[in-house]
């Protein structure tokens, strides 16, 4: 099984300052981890493209890319670091660092498309699922999952795309873009109530929204996956499934109180990867999204592609 791994030396630039759970260790956390277990000899690693405007528009508005494509280009001639919120700050090589990470998720998805790779993991920052149609916040500037389904949609003309979110807070950014966009299936967890506090109320009926209680164990996760999102896939038969990868409802992880470990991690990935081979020829673009206790993380995203890999 052929799984190309996309992500580039810009991704680690990208600094929101001392302490921000949200650093660059988290990708070199992954790449030492993948290399001491040696799944890196399985992968095909790629440097990302930068994504183009017209690209990022598919799923933000013009406005917004031109306002905050203007904001970073002033950070970066300026060399200082700005607040866009309390949470997500913008730096000197951010601008790069989000092309890079948008053009990831669209090289992927070319990738799988063309058969040149089975499946596709993208590890990348800043990560996307909060940024919505015309605002940046949660730590993301653009969306990465939404604008590569929509590149599927638009540019490979495919009619059905998944997108499955198991992150530990609600992706409120792809919801915002994709709700009511009836060739998308938004599937998602989250830990509720917890940032943005959102979800409980779907946006439309696109999505399957299942909100989870803190201090949640993996089985009853499990079990909700089962009851809630394998039939609404299955029914919806997508034709390429992209996974909007957040790590942080591991246990070990503070930035929510969900219990899940590896295992749990792998047989999500497993699950997805049947709905694939069912109805997607196996089509997978994964992106990284959260997980910040940088252990548990690589460990966690080694779990993600040893399913992918076929490494299990």
């Amino acid at each position: 099984m052929s799984t190309v791994f996309y992500s580039h030396p810009d991704c680690r630039l990208h600094d929101m300052g001392e302490g921000h759970p949200e650093c660059p260790q988290r990708l070199d956390a992954i790449g030492d981890h993948l290399r001491a277990i040696g799944l890196d000899i399985a992968l095909d690693f790629q440097d990302a493209p930068q994504a183009t405007l017209a690209q990022i528009e598919r799923a933000h508005t013009a406005h917004y890319v031109t306002e905050i494509v203007d904001l970073l280009e002033q950070v970066r001639e300026a060399g200082v670091t700005k607040a866009l919120d309390p949470d997500t700050i913008a730096c000197p090589a951010t601008l790069a660092a989000a092309f890079r990470a948008a053009g990831a998720a669209i090289a992927a998805t070319d990738d799988v498309m063309a058969g040149r790779a089975e499946n596709a993991f993208c590890a990348v920052r800043p990560p996307g699922h909060h940024a919505t149609r015309d605002e940046a916040m949660g730590f993301c500037f653009f969306n990465n999952v939404a604008i590569a389904a929509r590149h599927a949609l638009d540019v490979h003309g495919l009619k059905r795309v998944a997108i499955i979110d198991f992150d530990v807070h609600h992706g409120n950014g792809t919801e915002d873009i994709i709700a009511g966009d009836e060739r998308v299936l938004m599937c998602s967890y989250f830990q509720h109530p917890l940032y943005p506090y959102s979800g409980a109320v779907p946006k439309g009926t696109n999505m399957v929204n299942v909100p989870i209680p803190p201090y949640t164990r993996g089985p009853a996760i499990r079990e909700s996956i089962e009851a809630m999102w394998l039939p609404a896939l299955d029914a919806f038969k997508p034709q390429m499934v992209f996974v909007s990868a957040g790590f942080d409802a591991h246990r070990e992880d503070d930035l929510g109180q969900l219990g899940l470990v590896e295992a749990d991690y792998e047989w999500m990935t497993r699950r997805i990867m049947d709905v694939a081979k069912r109805h997607a020829q196996g089509r997978i673009v994964s992106c990284l999204e959260g997980g910040y206790h940088l252990s548990a993380l690589a460990r966690s995203v080694a779990a993600h592609l040893r399913v992918l890999t076929d490494m299990a």
